[in-house]
């Protein structure tokens, strides 16, 4: 199992050089990955600049988008996006997509919202005949056929997506109940589309360490997921490890549960909360 740390591109007010000391630092901690994730309407650094800064400071780990929402990318532009930050990283880049579900951000970025689903299926055949070099849009990325691709949400309809397109599904967020089913949806979807082998699986959780970790995590992702509603934010609030026992049990929980790699998501900008995870997580057994 290997094990990702995620980075503060959406930890707002987070100091400007936060993605590229927690990049270096989750390098030099042995994580094998680290991941951002994608918000317009928001005070967060943009999911592709923040893995080329990654990329300019680090030489080992993996880079991942957990997720970024596709659609409200242009096809194009994205691609090339992808292919560069592979390129530049030594094909080190793994392209997590989803559909998204803020409205505010479509009407952002001028894209319709409700034809969301159609238009990533469409984006997932266009960006593999770019990387291929169909479209003349280079460079060409590191790794043929472009970065590995990850499908996002719900396994319903993201295993289907990425036993025709991907390498694999992540949950984004959820318990390791949730998890284990969804794994048992996308091996369905896989087996059912011929695709030899396994996909692969990601499971990611929140943590806050320390004597207020309780708050950080409350005030941190009630304020990322207000937008839902009290309730729902409350209790994915309550799905953080916010102490070292926690965190060693959900990494062992996931792992239980059929993840083959696990993503870690802090509740804070401060590196002490980076530090104190790695002190644990990569202590437990699943990931030594």
């Amino acid at each position: 199992m290997k094990l990702g740390i995620a980075l503060p591109n959406a930890v707002p007010g987070a100091p400007g050089d936060a993605v590229t000391t927690w990049a270096r630092r989750a390098e030099e901690c042995g994580f094998d990955s680290v991941a951002v994730i994608d918000r317009v309407v928001y005070d967060s650094v943009d999911p592709l600049v923040a893995l080329a800064m990654a990329a300019a400071v680090t030489s080992r780990v993996e880079l991942v988008t957990n997720v970024l929402i596709a659609p409200q990318h242009r096809t194009a532009l994205l691609a090339k996006q992808a292919a560069s930050i592979d390129r530049a990283s030594g094909g080190r880049l793994t392209l997590g997509v989803g559909v998204g579900v803020r409205e505010d951000d479509f009407a952002a970025c001028e894209i319709p919202f409700r034809s969301r689903g159609a238009r990533l299926d469409r984006q997932l055949d266009e960006l593999r005949g770019i990387w291929n070099g169909e479209w003349g849009i280079g460079p060409a990325p590191a790794r043929p056929g472009g970065p590995r691709l990850l499908i996002g949400g719900d396994a319903a309809l993201a295993g289907p997506r990425a036993a025709r397109h991907g390498g694999g599904w992540t949950m984004m967020v959820g318990t390791p109940e949730q998890f284990a089913a969804g794994v048992d949806t996308v091996h369905r979807a896989w087996r059912e589309a011929g695709r030899p082998g396994t996909p692969r699986t990601m499971a990611v959780f929140y943590a806050a360490l320390g004597e207020d970790g309780p708050e950080l995590a409350a005030g941190a992702i009630g304020h990322y997921c207000s937008w839902l509603g009290a309730d729902l934010a409350g209790w994915i609030a309550g799905t953080a490890a916010t102490d070292e026992a926690a965190v060693a049990r959900r990494v062992e929980e996931f792992t239980a549960a059929g993840a083959d790699e696990i993503v870690i998501a802090p509740c804070s900008a401060e590196i002490s909360q980076l530090e104190r995870l790695a002190g644990v997580a990569l202590r437990t057994p699943a990931a030594v």
